[in-house]
């Protein structure tokens, strides 16, 4: 439990000029691109990498959300940010129109920081950056020129769990909370569903740093989330999530004390009906087989949901 008047780690570092600093350091990944574990090395500075973003974040939407954890969203809502595009090409993304499709704009660092100061001054508990792997840069870009505005709330990085470890670097006394997905356990899932080959090693590496550097999750007085991690699980059918193996990771490597989320909503979305492993919803038994596989795990902390 931490008392409500908290600072967010990155005003220190503002303060002392490091924050600017890390900006310079993360607009040079640009040039030959390595922002995130596809280290595509396009000159984003030019042209869009393969995550079909070029120098400008573009944004599907921005808004107050009452749908995150129960942490995360409190009374007055998350201030979410859902950034365009993605580093993965999941063929079941719920929100596929903007991560595979592009739906968005571009917008300035300037329009970003605006963003930003808006979510706060609605009364939000955080800013909550939805898909923001490929845009690093452009976050601590806009930070900055947030920060010299006023701006003060805590951070939410809100990621698929495909995260370069020299990204997370910049990041570290930046963010407050990160809340990244753990998909799979086998990268054969990785390849098939999702596009890379390696997602295993590179989210489960993700997960260890954000953890080294937010630790387990804290809540003030009123159970809002201020600082550490919680993860999300997606439970798919036919155990391709890989579960059993994912909440043992966890509460061995992690933290038995880690928080998850493990949801229930799976859809055949996208193009998930053209495959007949994941064309369907999943069972309640699947669920609850899921859910089992996490309480004997020995993990502590977790949010369930009815199916």
């Amino acid at each position: 439990m931490i008392r409500s008047h908290f600072q967010p780690s990155y005003i220190e570092l503002f303060e002392t000029g490091e924050l600017e600093n890390r900006v310079g350091e993360a607009l040079k990944m640009l040039t030959n691109c390595r922002v995130c574990p596809r280290e595509c090395g396009v000159d984003r500075q030019e042209r869009v990498g393969v995550c079909r973003t070029g120098r400008l974040a573009k944004v599907s939407s921005f808004n107050a959300h009452f749908g995150e954890e129960p942490p995360i969203s409190g009374i007055q809502g998350s201030g979410t940010i859902f950034f365009t595009n993605c580093n993965l090409r999941c063929i079941y993304c719920q929100n596929y129109p903007i991560s595979q499709l592009g739906h968005g704009e571009e917008v300035s660092p300037e329009e970003l920081a605006s963003m930003m100061l808006t979510l706060q001054r609605w009364g939000c508990h955080n800013v909550n950056f939805v898909t923001p792997s490929h845009v690093v840069p452009q976050i601590l870009e806009s930070l900055w020129l947030a920060v010299k505005k006023g701006f003060s709330l805590p951070l939410v990085y809100n990621s698929s769990g495909y995260d370069s470890l020299s990204s997370l670097r910049l990041l570290d006394g930046v963010i407050d909370i990160y809340m990244p997905d753990l998909r799979y356990a086998d990268n054969k899932a990785g390849k098939m569903f999702s596009g890379v080959e390696d997602y295993v090693e590179v989210s489960r590496t993700a997960v260890r740093e954000m953890h080294r550097q937010v630790g387990d999750l804290q809540l003030d007085e009123k159970g809002i989330a201020k600082r550490g991690l919680l993860i999300r699980h997606l439970v798919l059918p036919r155990g391709w999530a890989g579960t059993k193996s994912t909440m043992e990771f966890i509460a061995r490597e992690i933290s038995p004390r880690t928080y998850i989320s493990l949801m229930s909503q799976y859809f055949p979305a996208y193009k998930a009906t053209e495959n007949p492993e994941i064309n369907r919803r999943i069972t309640p038994s699947e669920y609850e087989e899921a859910k089992r596989a996490m309480l004997e795990s020995g993990l502590e902390n977790g949010w369930f949901q009815d199916i």
